[in-house]
């Protein structure tokens, strides 16, 4: 299977799986460089792509990479490269760049390697859920097999070499996306994350760096990278994601028993606005969707399950909605697309319950 197969059939990044609805996925990325050559913010093209096609090789004969794919940027289209963003699977920063850069997708789309991004290798795990010890444990063999077929920058006092001083070390970034509309709601975020910056990790928006927490969603992660075990990051983030979503599911509870109404207005809006607008933007979308995914852990909505709310937040993005049509889109255009494809699918199927208990969890 080529890398455009990959992406034009449904996405293959599974659901989340059972738990209590907080936690989306898991994902830990490694940031490696080869010895001797310069990085890619440094090297010329024709550098770049010797790099790429070298690497590219090495990767495809990994036997964790088995039934992988890959190409070159310059051989995706820009749409291309930014539908694979929309599914995290390389960066804003990667789908930006063409010739000497490219990536490596496993058949699963659970693992992702980006070449010649900030650093020559930037290796990807992601995982439904709370389980980042199964992501960086396919993280670690990757970079464990390819360790053995190059050799990586590495200094004995400071760790593995990276473009970003921010990354010298053990060269991990962990993270959680976590779903938090409990804390919102309960206009508790804010202590929230002021507690989480303090034990040195930190807080995005669901796109990444730089980016708002529309939808309530937001990415935990670790921060340090250096003086500290892989292993030992990995378990710190995990004991304190946990702890988090316990606080969601107690402002989940709080919220159903002090803001019942509040609550179901908060769903119920969102489901008269999906299931009727005939124009919407990816933010409103986004924000809604989360509202209704709220209202169906709290036994609110009925007749839908994760998995389809999760794939309409992909479906509904800009590069995935002009995939699926076919041609170039407006924004205007995207907006009015967006709508359509959400009244299609939710229209007929969507339910919410008059009374009844909240889903106990």
């Amino acid at each position: 299977m080529t890398l455009r197969e990959l992406i034009e059939r449904p996405h293959a990044w599974p659901a989340e799986e059972g738990g209590p609805g907080v936690a989306v996925s898991s994902r830990v990325r490694l940031a490696r460089n080869l010895a001797g050559a310069a990085f890619p913010g440094w090297a010329g093209e024709e550098e770049r792509e010797r790099i790429w096609r070298e690497l590219r090789g090495r990767l495809l004969e990994l036997p964790a990479l088995a039934d992988s794919a890959a190409a070159g940027n310059a051989e995706l289209s820009e749409q291309d490269r930014f539908i694979l963003f929309e599914r995290h699977l390389i960066s804003r920063e990667h789908a930006g760049k063409s010739r000497g850069s490219g990536i490596v997708l496993r058949g699963d789309e659970r693992i992702s390697i980006m070449v010649n991004e900030e650093d020559h290798l930037r290796m990807q795990a992601l995982c439904p859920g709370l389980r980042l010890r199964e992501a960086w444990q396919m993280a670690d063999a990757v970079d464990s097999q390819l360790d053995a077929k190059v050799s990586y920058a590495f200094d004995a006092r400071w760790g593995y070499l990276t473009a970003c001083p921010t990354n010298v070390g053990t060269g991990i970034r962990a993270s959680v996306m976590l779903h938090l509309p409990g804390l919102a709601l309960m206009e508790e975020m804010e202590p929230v994350v002021k507690g989480v910056a303090k034990l040195g990790l930190a807080v995005r928006g669901v796109w990444g760096e730089g980016t708002e927490a529309h939808g309530h969603l937001y990415q935990i992660s670790n921060q340090m990278t250096l003086g500290e075990r892989e292993e030992d990051i990995v378990r710190n983030l995990e004991t304190i994601v946990g702890e988090i979503v316990e606080h969601e599911l107690n402002a989940r509870r709080r919220l159903w028993s002090q803001r019942e109404v509040v609550l179901r207005d908060h769903v119920g809006r969102a489901a008269g606005i999906l299931t009727h607008a005939h124009i919407l933007s990816s933010r409103e979308a986004l924000d809604l969707l989360s509202a209704l995914r709220l209202g169906l852990e709290m036994g609110i909505v009925s007749r839908l399950e994760r998995r389809d709310l999760l794939e309409l937040l992909l479906l509904t993005q800009p590069a995935h909605l002009q995939m699926n049509e076919g041609r170039p889109l407006s924004p205007f255009d995207r907006d009015r697309a967006r709508a359509e494809l959400v009244r299609r699918r939710l229209g007929g199927v969507l339910r919410l319950a008059a009374r009844g208990r909240r889903k106990s969890r």
